[in-house]
Formats: C-alpha cells, structure tokens, sequence
C-alpha cells in the first residue's frame, strides 16, 4: 500500500504539471463554458472576467494540490468574486454559475487522472491519489459555492436596491414632469415608451414579512401572464410599480393573474394585490395608465372594510366610477348623503337593502331579474326596495341615475363616503 508521502509527492507531480499548462487549460474551461451554458454568452468585458475568474480558480486548485494546503481558511478568488457580483448585476441566474463549477470540477479530475495514467503506477497508489484529488477538488468546490451563493445574493440584494432607487427617482420624474419629451423620458428611464402600456400597482401589507422578494414575484407573474418582461420598480418597501407594453393594445388575464398572485402568497397567505390601469398609448398612456392603476388601488383599499369586496386584482375599468368621484372625498361624501339620505348608513342592514337596490335598478326595476340575482324571494325583494324608498325619503325613481351613481361609490368606497350609524 502506498504511504501518505509517496502519495502526496505523486499528487504534487500532476498539480505541478498542470500549473505549467494553466493558460491552455483556462482556454478549455472557458470555451466549454460557453458551449454549455448560454448565461456566459454576454459582451467581451464579461467573458474576459469569466476567464480571469477560471485561472483564479484553478491556480488555486493546483496549488492546493501541488503544497498540500488546507482547504478549511480558503478564500474565494478576487476575479471569481467580481464574476460572482457581476453575474448578480446583469440578473443573470445563480444556478448557471455554479453549473460551470460542477462542469469544472469534472473536467478537472479529468485532467488528473490522465496525468496518473501517464505514470508508471502500482494500483494502489492510483487508488489513493485519487482519492485525495477528488477528496480535495470537492471541498474546494463545496467550500466556494457555499461563498458565491452568499456573495451572488449579496450583491444581487444591493444592486436591486441601488438600481431600483435610482430608477424610481428617474420615473417619479417622467410621471409628474409632463413638459418632458419623449426621447428625454426614454433615455432616463431606459425604457421605450412609444407602443401601447398597461400599469400595475402591486402591494403588500407593512407587517407582512420579506415584502420585497414576494412584490418581485409579481413582476415576475405580471411577465408570465404577459409573455414579456416588465418594467418593473420598488416604488417603497411595500409597493411595486410595473409596465407591460406592447406593439399593439394589451388585455391582461386578469383571472388568470388573479389566480397565480394568490397561489404565490403559500399557506399563510402572503399574496401581493394588485391593481391595473386600462390600456393606453405614448408617454402620455405610459402616465395615465399608472395613475389609473394608482386610482383603483385606492378603490381596493377603501374596500378592505368589506370582507367580500376584497379582491385580489382589481382594474380601473371595474372601479372607474368611484376612482373618478374620489378624487374629492369631501364633496363626493356630501353628495352620496344627500342623494341617498339614511340610505347611506353605515351598518349591516343598510348595506343589505342598498345592494338589493343596486341590483334592483341594474336589472331595470324587475322584482323577479333582482330576485334571481340575489338569490331571493320576489316578495324579500319586493319589501327591501320599498324599505329603502322610505329610509331615503323619496322614491327610487327621483334622480334614478344619481341614485345608481351613489350606490355604487357606496358599494366600492364603503366608509369612505358613508354616515355613521347612529
């Protein structure tokens, strides 16, 4: 059986072999890189850092070979860091990063064992110097991955942070500064603006945990619904803003987004909302889109009062009404009480006989249509309408359409513009 020393002077033999050949052996790694993973198919600056950080690694690994040196303090190299973050900056996935380690630790005992082969070697002494090369590559391997997950998450953590606020402060700009041109807003934002835009506003209650991981979650759904890749930025630490754009006019599924957000949110129900502007054209649709996106979730959120009005995509074309009349709170509250009197209490009974009227009037004063959509007697709702005609004082038919109109803010707006009961 081979000793310890004899083993390690082999194992140095082939490291020391292989140090000499380090830039034919950097060239092999790297184009193999390129082969296999499309990740590493990016500018020339970046495939020069790739090769820069595959000669820091092997070096390393020969010299851990050639000297015997512990594996336990390694350090990752500075130009395998520097791939590392810069992986993290072109959001480039970790898992092709570390695929190149599994390709090169491959290929690396390759190399070795052919240098084994070349020597006149009893077994047993193969035996035991693959072993220790094998041993060695693994921890060094396991140790360095460990290292460039942490780094890669790191950087990928600030560099979202940085590019994100300094992309916020850009399109806060383009928003409220409509004296800006096209081409002046594209260029600040990095962005085309000249197709057709629907805006998102996502958001996460503040007590809810890792908001600004499952908020990129929707960014991402927002790009499988869509087929495209958002614009997308943290406008706070609870709040997305996000634009899909298109050659042509876009329809979300909002079934389909509605359900995906809600499957995201797992078993404790940590689903982003999300509400969602009408299509719109240009930089001027580019703006308009967000603030009807703005205005419907500030629709939502009046309605949380209200267990069942709580949906999880909410979209201007459904709340446009009340977004509109909200934009003065005040005098829209005033005009709701005076078309509606008591109607527009703010308790359970009253909210039953308000939207059995609302239903009433959708379906053209018909006792029997509001019946069936209710899910009621004809006489239940025949009592109700008439209950409600002599809490308002005056009939339904009296300013019908400021009757519908204040219904629905009421129904949408809920507190907001209703009396308290008493």
């Amino acid at each position: 059986m081979a000793t310890d020393a004899h083993t390690r002077r082999v194992v140095a033999q082939v490291a020391k072999e292989l140090t000499a050949q380090l830039p034919e052996r950097t060239t092999e790694l790297a184009n193999l890189f390129l082969e296999e993973i499309p990740a590493f198919q990016g500018e020339e600056a970046v495939r020069e850092l790739m090769a820069a950080s595959t000669a820091a690694n092997l070096s390393t690994m020969f010299d851990l070979l050639q000297h015997g040196l512990p594996t336990e303090q390694l350090v990752v190299p500075a130009a395998a860091a520097a791939y590392a973050r810069r992986f993290a900056q072109r959001d480039l996935p970790l898992e092709s990063l570390l695929r190149a380690y599994r390709l090169g630790s491959v290929r690396f005992n390759q190399w070795c064992l052919r240098g084994l082969s070349q020597r006149e070697l009893d077994a047993d002494v193969v035996l035991a110097c693959t072993q220790e090369i094998v041993q060695v590559a693994g921890r060094y391997i396991d140790q360095i991955s460990e290292h460039l997950v942490e780094i890669y998450e790191t950087e990928r953590k600030l560099w979202t942070q940085r590019t994100d606020a300094a992309r916020a402060i850009a399109l806060r700009t383009v928003l409220d500064d409509e004296a800006l041109d096209l081409g002046t807003a594209e260029a600040m934002v990095g962005y085309r603006m000249r197709g057709w835009h629907v805006g998102a506003v996502a958001w996460m209650d503040k007590d809810v945990p890792d908001t600004a991981r499952r908020l990129e979650s929707a960014a991402q759904l927002l790009s499988t619904v869509h087929g495209r890749r958002p614009l997308a930025v943290l406008s706070d630490d609870h709040t997305l803003w996000a634009w899909v754009t298109s050659v042509e006019p876009i329809r979300l599924d909002h079934l389909g987004l509605a359900a995906a957000l809600e499957a995201s949110g797992g078993p404790l129900g940590y689903a982003p909302r999300m509400a969602i502007g009408e299509p719109a054209q240009g930089l001027d649709g580019f703006r308009t889109t967000h603030r009807e996106a703005m205005a419907a979730r500030s629709v939502a959120e009046a309605a949380e009062s209200s267990p069942d009005q709580v949906a999880r995509v909410v979209s201007f074309a459904e709340v446009s009404i009340a977004a509109l009349l909200s934009e003065n709170l005040d005098s829209l509250r005033t005009w709701v009480r005076r078309t509606l009197g008591a109607l527009a209490r703010d308790d359970e009974a009253t909210e039953r006989l308000r939207e059995t009227v609302r239903i009433f009037l959708e379906t053209g004063g018909s006792f029997t249509d509001a019946a069936a959509r209710l899910h009621l007697h004809k006489n239940t709702v025949h009592y109700r309408v008439r209950k409600a005609e002599e809490i308002r004082g005056r009939p339904l038919s009296e300013g019908r359409l400021d009757v519908e109109v204040a219904l629905v803010a009421c129904r949408q707006l809920g507190s907001r513009v209703l009396s308290q009961a008493g």
